[in-house]
C-alpha cells in the first residue's frame, strides 16, 4: 500500500498476520549439510489503522507453520494497539514473550515483525529505509554471486561459467568433505576463473580445526579473499586458534541471533567479516547493533542472504547502504519463487550489473507484494 501523509499521531497496529510459505528450488542448493530442494519462510504482514501495511520476512526454512503460530500466539498480542513507530520498545516487549537466553525461533520471528515495522516507518515518512536509518547514503552496493554448489566438477564448472557470463566479478564456492577433494575444488575454480575474479568459499561448518587449516593453506595458495564458516559457530576457541594459523580472512555470523553471540569473535578481531542474516538476527534493529559493534572493532559487515526471499534480500540492501563498514552483499542466484514471484522488484541476481546493485528508492522497503503469489506459495 502506498504511503499516506506524514503524521505525528500514533500509527496504531490493528493486525499482525504471519503467512507460512514453502517453495521448491529451481536448482537444488548443495552444501556440506546436504541437498536442499524445498525450503520455507514466513512473510509477516503488519497492518495499521490508517491503512499503512508493512511486510517482513522470518527465516523459517523447515517449519514455517510453526513460526507463524509463534508469531500469532506469542507476538501479535504484544503488538495490537501499539504505535508501530516505537520499534525499540516493541522489540523489547516481543523479546519478553519467552524466557531463557536469546536465540532460535523467537528472534527469527521477531526479525520478520521488525522488518515490517521499519517498512511502515519508511512509508509513513515517505523515505526509503536506507535514508530513514541515516548513514552512508549509498545508492549502489557491491555484490558477489552465491554460489557454486558442492557437486560434480562438471556442475561446478557450469555454475562458475554462468556467473562469469552474468558479469559477476566476485563469486562464492561451496566446500565440503572430503578435504582432498575440497582442496582440488579450490584450485580448479581458481584456474577456471582466472586471477582477476575474486573468489571466496563457504564450508557451512564442514570441518574440524586441523581440516580447516589444510583448507586454509589451499585457499591462501590460490588467492581466495575469505574462508566462511569453516567451524561450528559454538567453537569460538577453534576460530581463535584458526585465526592465528590461517592467513585467509575468516568470515562468519549467519548463525548468530543477537549481538551477544558475536561479541567474543568481534572484540578479539578473530573474524575479519561479520555475516548476520537480517531475517534471523532480529531484523534491522538487532542486525544494525551487530554491524555497528563490528565497525567499532574494525570488522567488515557482509550480509548473508542464502535461500531466503526478496524481502530479506531487499532489507539487507537497505542496511548495507547505511553502515560504514559494509563490504559486499551475498547475491543468491537460485532464482527461486521467493525471489522472483513475491514482489514487483526483480531479485538482485537479475538486476546487478558487473557486480553492482542499485538500492531501491521507494518508501520503506520500496517493494509491493504480489498477494496472489503469497496464496500460491502458502505452506500446506
Amino acid at each position: 500500500m502506498k504511503a499516506t501523509g506524514m503524521t505525528s499521531a500514533p500509527i496504531e497496529i490493528v493486525d499482525v498476520i504471519a503467512h507460512p510459505l514453502q517453495q521448491s528450488l529451481p536448482i537444488p542448493t548443495v552444501t556440506s549439510w546436504g541437498t536442499y530442494t524445498t525450503v520455507g519462510m514466513v512473510l509477516v504482514e503488519v497492518r495499521t489503522r490508517d491503512g499503512l501495511v508493512g511486510v517482513g520476512e522470518t527465516l523459517g526454512r523447515f517449519a514455517p507453520k510453526a513460526y507463524a503460530e509463534l508469531i500469532h500466539s506469542a507476538l501479535r498480542p504484544r503488538l495490537i494497539g501499539q504505535d508501530a513507530r516505537n520499534i525499540a520498545a516493541l522489540w523489547a516487549s516481543m523479546r519478553r514473550a519467552l524466557s531463557g537466553r536469546s536465540g532460535g525461533m523467537l528472534i527469527e520471528a521477531i526479525a520478520g515483525v521488525d522488518i515490517a515495522l521499519w517498512d511502515i516507518a519508511g512509508k509513513a515518512a515517505r523515505q526509503p529505509i536506507s535514508k530513514l536509518l541515516g548513514g552512508m547514503g549509498r545508492e549502489q552496493i557491491d555484490v558477489y554471486a552465491a554460489a557454486v554448489n558442492w557437486g560434480s566438477n562438471e556442475q561446478a564448472d557450469r555454475e562458475l561459467q554462468r556467473y562469469l557470463d552474468e558479469g559477476f566479478t566476485k563469486i562464492k564456492v561451496k566446500l565440503a568433505n572430503p578435504v582432498p577433494e575440497a582442496c582440488k575444488r579450490v584450485e580448479r575454480m581458481r584456474q577456471r576463473a582466472g586471477d582477476q575474479i575474486g573468489l571466496c568459499v563457504d564450508a557451512n561448518w564442514a570441518y574440524e580445526l586441523d581440516e580447516a587449516l589444510e583448507i586454509g593453506r589451499a585457499l591462501s595458495d590460490n588467492g581466495y579473499f575469505w574462508f566462511e564458516e569453516p567451524l561450528a559457530p559454538e567453537n569460538e576457541q577453534g576460530y581463535e586458534e584458526l585465526r592465528k594459523r590461517c592467513s585467509v580472512p575468516l568470515a562468519a555470523g549467519e548463525s548468530n541471533y543477537t549481538l551477544d553471540q558475536a561479541t567474543r569473535l568481534l572484540s578479539s578481531r578473530t573474524l575479519s567479516i561479520l555475516q548476520p542474516d537480517i531475517a534471523r538476527s532480529g531484523g534491522f534493529t538487532e542486525t544494525r547493533r551487530m554491524a555497528d559493534y563490528a565497525a567499532a572493532h574494525g570488522v567488515a559487515y557482509a550480509p548473508h542472504i542464502g535461500m531466503s526471499g526478496i524481502i530479506c534480500e531487499t532489507a539487507s540492501v537497505h542496511l548495507a547502504a547505511t553502515v560504514p563498514n559494509f563490504k559486499i552483499l551475498e547475491c543468491e542466484c537460485d532464482r527461486s519463487p521467493f525471489k522472483t514471484l513475491l514482489a514487483d522488484l526483480e531479485p538482485g541476481c537479475l538486476r546487478q550489473k558487473n557486480g553492482v546493485l542499485d538500492v531501491p528508492q521507494g518508501p520503506g522497503l520500496g517493494i509491493e507484494i504480489n498477494w496472489d503469489a503469497v496464496k500460491t506459495l502458502r505452506a500446506v
